[in-house]
């Protein structure tokens, strides 16, 4: 099942310039129970590359550099063991996108508010354990 976002599926060429990831709200239907789950996305990464034999002569001491990659976002299913599980099995899992952020502050800032907002922690309908790994489910 594809992403969505203000109810429109949503293809690479929807990304605005110069945004980092997305605020993202996956819901399926698990054993007869209904259950979410509120997580961040980033579109791209940075990874560092090693260097080459082709390496020009005065980069040798260099050990490399960094390339902006762009994530798999179309075929992921959250850190969440349980969507990932389902999905593996086949469980049909809506994947929507809430908030598209321009840096990794404001990405994290309507993650954490998002899932404060939504309760996640005080309802067993929410998969997320934790919210910034401070805040915990009460068990």
């Amino acid at each position: 099942m594809s992403w969505t976002y203000k109810g429109a599926v949503f293809m690479d060429h929807m990304i605005p310039e110069g945004a980092v990831g997305f605020v993202y709200l996956m819901s399926a239907i698990i054993d007869g129970k209904s259950v979410s789950y509120i997580g961040k996305k980033n579109f791209y990464s940075n990874r560092k590359v090693k260097l080459g034999k082709k390496a020009l002569p005065t980069d040798k001491r260099k050990k490399g550099y960094k390339q902006v990659q762009k994530l798999d976002y179309q075929n992921y299913y959250s850190s969440n063991d349980v969507l990932k599980s389902a999905a593996k099995k086949g469980v049909s899992i809506k994947r929507e996108i809430i908030q598209i952020c321009l840096s990794k502050t404001e990405l994290t800032y309507y993650e954490t508010k998002l899932q404060f907002i939504y309760g996640v922690l005080e309802s067993d309908m929410y998969l997320n354990g934790n919210i910034l790994g401070r805040f915990y489910k009460i068990k």
